[in-house]
């Protein structure tokens, strides 16, 4: 069974920064692609990043430059730093799993984590 379990959420001011964590079980980590999501209150669940099985990494227009998604194959985690932070970053940030081995980063997403909080002051 895949779980997902994030951490690093919390309150920053702005153009402070935050990484993130999302510790996968359940299945040979590195063969999957896994990628990072948010949502804003009142809003729909959107893309943040993503990163392929073999490193390469894709990014939201609204993020890129200032978000970084990295994965350790050897601790089973993927991360996300979040630099440069904004207002408009707030949101709960969900890490999810791609269903198939040796995905491009695309999805589809069948594996999602609880969520942690990400909130950022003005």
């Amino acid at each position: 069974q895949v779980q997902l379990v994030e951490s690093g959420g919390g309150l920053v001011p702005a153009v402070g920064s935050l990484r993130l964590s999302c510790a996968a079980s359940g299945r040979t980590f590195s063969r999957y692609a896994m990628g990072w999501f948010r949502q804003a209150p009142g809003k729909e669940r959107e893309f943040a990043a993503a990163i392929s099985w073999s490193g390469g990494t894709s990014y939201a227009d609204s993020v890129k430059g200032r978000f970084t998604i990295s994965r350790d194959n050897t601790k089973s985690t993927v991360y996300l730093q979040m630099n440069s932070l904004k207002p408009e970053d707030t949101a709960v940030y969900y890490c999810a799993g791609d269903r198939s081995a040796y995905g491009l980063g695309i999805g589809p997403w069948d594996y999602w984590g609880q969520g942690t909080q990400v909130t950022v002051s003005s």
